[in-house]
């Protein structure tokens, strides 16, 4: 039984667009949008939680304008190495995210976001930094977020 969705090396249950470049080791959730039509740039070591959603294009003008705005925008989408996007997380299109940052579940992402923060919220907002003690520096899959 298949998906329906057209076939993508990282989950059979995503929907990805266009042609992003996704480093190694970087795990992707089942129910997510990866759009790279715009220009998507994944790093390494990075976890996409279930259920999200990264944009680098948008039709708001167009539809608003009735069409006489009649381009899709497109910016492209960066995010750095380590990342951890929470569940049903949206990316929007244009945003840099720096390494080592976590995105919490549900947060939508407008503006950049700085290496090593914590965000959440809608718009998403820093609320924490990420600060990797001696031990966490030699396994960094174990973080210490405070």
């Amino acid at each position: 039984m298949t998906s329906g969705l057209p076939e993508n090396p990282y989950n059979p249950h995503a929907w990805v667009i266009g042609d992003p470049v996704i480093g190694e080791g970087t795990w992707i959730g089942a129910f997510t949008i990866i759009d790279g039509s715009g220009g998507l740039v994944i790093g390494q070591g990075c976890d996409v939680s279930s259920g999200v959603h990264i944009y680098t294009h948008s039709s708001a003008r167009r539809c608003v304008s009735g069409r006489a705005f009649n381009e899709v925008e497109r910016e492209p989408v960066r995010i750095g190495d380590r990342v951890f996007i929470g569940a049903n997380a949206v990316i929007n299109m244009g945003v840099t995210i720096g390494d080592e940052a976590v995105v919490g579940a549900g947060a939508v992402v407008t503006r950049d976001v700085p290496a090593r923060t914590v965000v959440a919220g809608v718009p998403a907002r820093p609320v924490a930094t990420v600060e990797l003690s001696d031990e966490a520096s030699r396994r960094p899959e174990f973080p210490a977020i405070r």
